[in-house]
Formats: C-alpha cells, structure tokens, sequence
C-alpha cells in the first residue's frame, strides 16, 4: 500500500512536468540547457533565503512560538522575493545570450524565441521547486507508519502531490508572463506574478485545511494558463483550429 501511494503521489506532482519535458524539451539540447539553469538558478535563490533564514531563527528566541510564527512567515515572503529576483536575472542572461546567438547564426535569428524560452526556464524552475517541496512528504509514504491513525488528515499526501502540481505549472506559467512583461515593459504584470506567488504561498498556510487551500491555487492555476496562452501569442482562433483539427483526425480514424 505504501508503494501504491508513493508511486501515485510521484505521478501526481510530476507526471504532467515530465510529460512537458519529454515532449516539448528533451529533443532540443539548446531547452535542455536552459531548463537545468533554470533549475539552479531556483537552486540559488533557495540557497540565499535558507541561509538567511536560518540566521534569523538561531538569531532569535526559540522558545517564542510567535516570533518563530512570523519569521516563518518572514522567510516564505523573502524566499518568494528572491525567487522573483532569480527569475528577472535568468530573464536578463537569456536576453543577452539569445542575442549572442542571433549575431552568431547565418539568417541573423536566435534557434530560439523568447516566448519559448520562458516556457522552458519557468518549467525549470518548477520542476525544481516541486520536487523540494515533496520529496521529503514521497520519503515518509513508504512508511513505516499509517497516515491519519492518530486523527490528521487522510489526505496529507495526495493534497501535498496536488498543491505541487499546481506550483510547478504556476512557475511554467508565471515565466512565461514575467518574460513577456519584461519584453513589453508591462512591470505591472511582473508585478501581479510576484503578487500572486506570495499568495499562493501564502495559502499553503491554510494547511491542513485542505478545502481552503487548493481550490483557490487551482482557480489561480487556470487563469495564468490561459494568460500565459494568449500572452505567448495564441487565440481564440488558434482554439478553434485545434479542436477542429483533432475532430477531423477522430473522424478520419
């Protein structure tokens, strides 16, 4: 039973991911490289608030359960800022190297768009926030032990395997909004990326209040998909298409 809920859980939080990497990424070894660098540069950002906060906590009074509340609270909002920093200077060493690229090719354009990069880059940086956030939750269901039997909730481990498929979609989608805010000067939709990425955090303190937690991120998961669509350059017209395209296919089969 532990290995069915292991295994279920791990397809949960990264079947989705995965299935973006092996058909959108792993053939190209140009996305491949920018979505490891992704991943560490969320490594680095992880890196530099773990160590700040860590500093805080020795810091202060661990007997005041309050104060260790609030620096708690603390650390996730730096941790969020600095992810957000991470993300803006990734932006800025793409750029610059997408024009490298551009100067050095034969038709004096990039293999790569922009667009295509902040799908890859914000794919990164969720694959790697997500398998932080859970992998320690995946070590404990293969026991030993019963989840609930002391009265907490049953449904600790599949919220955990969803909240961190929402989380890694989110970075996917948030990057392709920060990116295209950037190249369009909007800094007011980096801005509601940033605003957003301290909310959904801030949810996760809901927990474990389940019901009170994931509707909303998933609420907030369909609608950066469908900005992170229309601002990559699809519509509604290309919806159409698509659907049509895949009935004539059904029919013909």
């Amino acid at each position: 039973m532990t290995l069915a809920v292991f295994f279920g859980c791990a397809f949960i939080a990264f079947g989705p991911a995965f299935a973006l990497f092996i058909f959108t990424i792993a053939r190209d070894p140009l996305r491949v490289i920018i979505l490891i660098a992704g991943a560490f540069f969320w490594l680095l950002s992880l890196l530099l608030s773990s160590l700040v906060w860590f500093i805080a906590v020795k810091a202060s009074n661990s007997e005041d359960l309050r104060l260790q509340r609030d620096l708690l609270i603390f650390g996730v909002t730096f941790s969020v800022v600095l992810q957000e920093v991470f993300r803006f200077a990734y932006y800025r060493l793409l750029r610059k190297a997408n024009e490298g690229l551009a100067s050095i090719s034969e038709d004096d354009h990039s293999p790569i768009s922009v667009q295509q990069m902040a799908y890859v880059a914000g794919l990164g940086f969720g694959i790697m926030s997500g398998a932080f956030s859970i992998i320690n939750i995946l070590s404990d269901t293969l026991g030993p032990g019963t989840i609930g039997i002391f009265g907490d909730s049953q449904y600790y481990f599949i919220s955990s395997a969803c909240m961190t498929l929402a989380v890694t979609l989110l970075h996917t989608f948030w990057g392709v909004v920060f990116f295209d805010g950037c190249e369009r000067k909007r800094w007011w939709a980096v801005a509601v990326v940033v605003c957003l990425h301290l909310l959904v955090s801030g949810l996760s303190f809901l927990n474990p209040f389940y019901s009170g937690c994931l509707p909303p991120v998933y609420i907030i998961t369909a609608l950066m998909a469908a900005w992170a669509f229309f601002s990559s350059g699809g519509s509604l017209q290309n919806l159409k298409h698509l659907w049509t395209r895949g009935r004539n296919d059904v029919d013909s089969s």
